[in-house]
């Protein structure tokens, strides 16, 4: 498969099925999507329906067994050798024996960055992602909004073009979410990165987004894709206008047609 010029990743047919002791487990059927170099693109669907399994396809952390899938015109594994991409789980992980600055020095130091090149480059996360100051903290000294801040900054250390983030915020309550997802509309217009988000909110989904990606329940499969036209400065307040709500009838919409309620 060829991809076009201004795509990060290009999916045709994709599909993965598991083989457990209960039997095969369709994970994700006949997924065709294109992401393009600068859109911001949320997955969303029911719990179970393949959307952090297509995230890991991308990062090569699962194969798919039918179709074709390339990120950046290579294969998964070729991409995630030449560290295309920065991945931040549902989960900071940090190591809490280490330090803020040394959690991110962490792929730096593994990549065999030089100790001025790591200096540099944990400066300048840490300052895109407003945790300046907080360098010599410990991950239980931060609230779980920072340590989830400081996970990004860890992934965006080695300034990869490509951010896959799977349900970042999901855990923490819904002011510090908000907080969170004005903060990273500010950093994706910074730094001009593509990113691929699973949520299950809808509003997260619509206020973030360029495009939206509705997932059925599994096996997994593309029902719509909606092409955002929103503004991409958006206010929160941006939630209560007639576009932003016509979006998320449309999402809500594509879910029940899903059937994604009865999983």
């Amino acid at each position: 498969m060829t991809a076009s010029q201004n795509s990060v990743v290009e999916a045709r047919g994709l599909g993965l099925t598991f083989d457990t002791g209960d039997g095969q487990v369709h994970a994700l059927s006949n997924v065709n999507l294109t992401i393009n170099k600068g859109e911001f693109v949320s997955f969303i669907g029911p719990s179970g329906c393949g959307k952090t399994t297509f995230l890991r396809v991308i990062a090569d952390l699962e194969q798919p067994t039918a179709g074709t899938i390339t990120v950046n015109g290579r294969s998964p594994r070729e991409a995630r050798e030449q560290r295309a991409y920065g991945y931040v789980f549902q989960a900071a992980g940090l190591f809490p024996w280490r330090t803020i600055e040394r959690n991110v020095a962490l792929p730096l130091e593994i990549m065999g960055y030089s100790k001025e090149e790591i200096g540099q480059r944990i400066h300048r996360t840490l300052e895109l992602v407003n945790l300046t100051g907080f360098e010599k903290k410990y991950p239980w000294q931060l609230s779980g909004g920072m340590q989830q801040r400081a996970s990004i900054a860890r992934a965006l250390a080695f300034d990869a073009d490509l951010l896959l983030m799977d349900e970042p915020f999901g855990a923490l309550d819904e002011i510090v979410r908000d907080h969170l997802n004005e903060q990273l509309l500010k950093l994706w217009a910074r730094t001009e990165k593509t990113i691929g988000f699973v949520t299950h909110s809808i509003p997260e989904a619509v206020y973030l987004s360029t495009k939206i990606v509705v997932m059925s329940p599994r096996p997994g499969r593309v029902t719509d894709v909606i092409e955002s036209d929103l503004p991409r400065e958006r206010p929160l307040d941006i939630r209560e206008t007639p576009e932003f709500l016509a979006i998320a009838a449309r999402v809500r919409d594509g879910l029940r047609a899903g059937h994604s309620y009865e999983d």
